[in-house]
This record gives structure tokens, sequence and C-alpha cells, in this order.
């Protein structure tokens, strides 16, 4: 069965870029819903005691288990996101993650411009995401419920770009949110341990 983690910080504790209001109810309803659902759904099945990137890999292509598909990797997708943001977060990273973003993207900046790009420009719901795929850093976007884990590549940090995301500290204002989470919340030490893993 599909675990719903504990946050890793109260949920006032992102306040004033992320109010606690959209934090309780993001993960007291959306995140717990998809966690529900996805259990329901493999329960008594094939899938009930495999991991969560095996239910992934084995539904992804699968119309008939794409309900069972969305919800597990929903479940996924916000434990991560979760973990990608942290108190006092944001600016520059430092270490080996540095260095990969300077090889691959010129500099710091240059990263931030192509990441809020990406996640601006993502139509509709979805995530944007640094992965790394064959040894090297990509920006990609997700629509809906889709994850990089389904495609071969690891995820080092997201950017949950539903509405519910930050529609009630931000209403549409997306890019707002955007520099607020980069600036001030990236956790860059989960994603060096992502890196190192």
């Amino acid at each position: 069965m599909i675990e719903r983690a504990a946050l890793p910080y109260e949920k006032n504790a992102l306040e004033p870029f992320i109010g606690s209001k959209t934090v309780e109810f993001h993960y007291e309803k959306h995140h717990a819903t998809y966690v529900s659902n996805a259990n329901a759904k493999i329960e008594g099945t094939e899938f009930e005691r495999l991991d969560i990137t095996a239910i992934l890999e084995k539904t992804f292509d699968d119309t008939e288990k794409k309900a069972i598909f969305n919800n597990v990797a929903q479940a996924w997708n916000h434990s991560f996101y979760w973990q990608c943001m942290k108190p006092g977060g944001g600016g520059s990273p430092r270490g080996e993650i540095a260095s990969m973003i300077d090889s691959a993207f010129g500099n710091y900046s240059s990263f931030l411009e192509k990441i809020k790009t990406a996640a601006a420009g993502q139509f509709g719901s979805g995530w944007a995401w640094l992965v790394l795929k064959n040894g090297n850093l990509q920006i990609v976007t997700t629509s809906n419920a889709d994850t990089p884990i389904a495609h071969g590549m690891k995820p080092l940090l997201t950017i949950d770009v539903w509405e519910h995301a930050y529609y009630l500290d931000y209403q549409n204002r997306r890019a707002d949110y955007l520099s607020a989470f980069m600036n001030s919340l990236i956790n860059w030490e989960f994603v060096e341990r992502c890196l190192e893993e």
C-alpha cells in the first residue's frame, strides 16, 4: 500500500510564500485523495505489493490502468514536491548540483530563466522538473499526473503548477508563485541528496 509521508515542516512554515491554508488544502485534501484513490485501485491486484516505481512502470502505457497510474503518480509527485521546499530555502545552490547547473545551462541565472519559462508555459495542469537523463541535467514538463520516472529520468526538483498549488495565495499569477518558489523555497540540500542517490 502507498503511504502518505508526513510533511517535512509545519503547515505554516512556508509563509509568506505559500500560506498555511494552501498547504493544508493541498496536503490534506488533494494529496490525501490521490493516496486514498491509489490504494483503493490497487487493493487486491497484482500491484498491491509493488513499490511505486514498479507500479508506474507497469501502468504508464496501459489505457485500462490509466486511473491507477494517475493516482499513484500524483501520490508520488506530491510526496516529492513537499521535499523540494523548505523554510528559508531558495537562492543559488552549492556543491555538485551547482557545478552541474553551470555546465548544463551556462549559469544559475540562465537555469532560473529556463525553468521558470518551462513552468509558466506548461498549459493547464502539470509539473516542471529538473531531471537527470543519461547523466545530463534537463528541464522537462509533464502534464496532469505524468512523472519523469515513467520515462526513465531521475527527478531532482519539481514545481507543481496545478492551480491548487498556488491559487489561494497568487490567484492566476503563476509567474509570481514561480518566483517565490525559486527565490525563497527550494530545498537544494534535498536536490543534492537526490543527485547522490
